[in-house]
């Protein structure tokens, strides 16, 4: 199978490997003659490449390139003369090598590597999944930055994603979420915040009471009240996205999920109220054994914004590292406007080292949710007035 590249001698090429054992998996960059040839054989233990009959370097050896889950990605760079290749997302954190070529004056490398305009690959030993036209060239910031607040400074030192370099879809999720006035305390419930904490710790109240449910619900057999978190979703589901676009999230003290991916879809996340430590790893793996480890980590604090698109940042755990306050974020989904599959879950590994589908359906509506929560807390100031009353007589 041959695929055109769109820049030529750039691309990131992501792929799966069949369950074959008889055939070694082979794919190619080209130039329009066939004259030049970057030859890349994926076996088992190591990648080897060879570039028109010149083998030219060995891969280091990972024990995951055999993962039939795992998703590899190869890197082809001509402007910086760099090939990359990866397990999982695609960037620098998951790379297992890299190679530069040399500055020689006997051999233009840059040229050759300019002239490779198509990929050709083996149906029978590979599953394609996407060629994305820019290479990896350098680690991808997790923070977003609004372009008003955006210095000189942070571009250089790539620390935040300017929000203009983001998608169209995610573009508009932000400037959904990140007004001024989308805050949780407002004038018409000032006490919404201290409203949450309360239904949480207080046994016999909503929110309490929902997180001692949902104890199971991502192992039946092994109920865990910390592996919980209440979703409170804002709106309806439109066909748009994995679930309700638009869901406020609650993490108790010392609460985290299972490590789960995002269907694929686009999102922008919003701490809304104290701090939320993320875990990202570079794929879900069906096998334990492999024992996968996050590549980065983050915390981030109030009115802190992150981002996931369809090939980045998809997988993640959230923990609350906190002692003493709750965090509360809001999470807007999209799927991507060339997404024509809209898969609905958010697949996660249980507690036996097993991917499973979750459905992200709505423990109450956001309306219905903040009535309630000032329903509990009038009725604890009412409370709290008869007992200050009883002490006074």
């Amino acid at each position: 199978m041959s695929k055109k590249i769109r820049n030529a001698g750039q691309c990131i090429f992501l792929y799966k490997l069949k369950n074959t054992s008889t055939i070694i998996p082979t794919f190619s960059f080209t130039d329009s003659n066939r004259t030049n040839i970057l030859k890349v054989e994926v076996k088992k233990d190591n990648i080897y490449i060879t570039l028109t009959s010149e083998n030219i370097l060995l891969a280091i050896p990972s024990n995951n390139i055999n993962d039939i889950s795992a998703q590899l990605w190869f890197s082809l760079d001509a402007k910086n003369m760099r090939l990359y290749a990866g397990i999982g997302e695609p960037r620098l954190e998951t790379s297992i090598f890299l190679y530069s070529f040399p500055q020689t004056q006997d051999r233009n490398y840059k040229k050759l590597l300019e002239s490779l305009i198509h990929l050709e690959y083996d149906e029978d030993t590979i599953d394609f999944i996407k060629l994305i036209k820019d290479p990896v060239t350098r680690n991808i910031p997790l923070l977003i930055k609004d372009t008003e607040e955006l210095t000189m400074d942070d571009i250089a030192k790539g620390k935040y994603m300017p929000i203009a370099n983001l998608s169209t879809v995610s573009q508009k999720m932000y400037r959904c979420i990140s007004g001024k006035k989308f805050v949780l305390n407002t004038a018409d419930f000032p006490d919404f915040v201290d409203a949450i904490e309360y239904s949480i710790r207080t046994p016999g109240l909503w929110c309490n009471t929902m997180l001692q449910k949902k104890s199971r619900e991502f192992d039946k057999d092994k109920p865990n009240i910390l592996e919980t978190y209440l979703r409170i979703t804002l709106g309806e589901n439109n066909g748009e996205s994995p679930g309700v676009p638009y869901v406020m999230e609650i993490w108790p003290v010392g609460h985290y999920s299972p490590v789960h991916s995002h269907a694929g879809s686009e999102a922008v996340i919003r701490v809304l109220n104290g701090t939320i430590h993320v875990k990202l790893y570079p794929y879900l793996s069906h096998n334990i054994s492999n024992n996968i480890k996050p590549f980065s980590t983050v915390d981030l604090k109030e009115n802190d914004f992150t981002w996931i698109s369809p090939t980045l940042n998809q997988t993640h755990q959230l923990v609350n590292k906190s002692k003493i306050e709750t965090c509360i974020t809001i999470q807007c989904y999209m799927y991507d406007d060339k997404d024509r599959s809209h898969y609905d879950y958010f697949d996660y590994i249980d507690g036996h080292g097993h991917i499973q589908p979750y459905e992200p359906d709505s423990d109450m509506d956001f309306i219905n949710f903040k009535e309630l929560m000032r329903q509990e807390w009038s009725s604890a100031k009412a409370a709290a007035f008869t007992e200050s009353l009883k002490k006074v007589r």
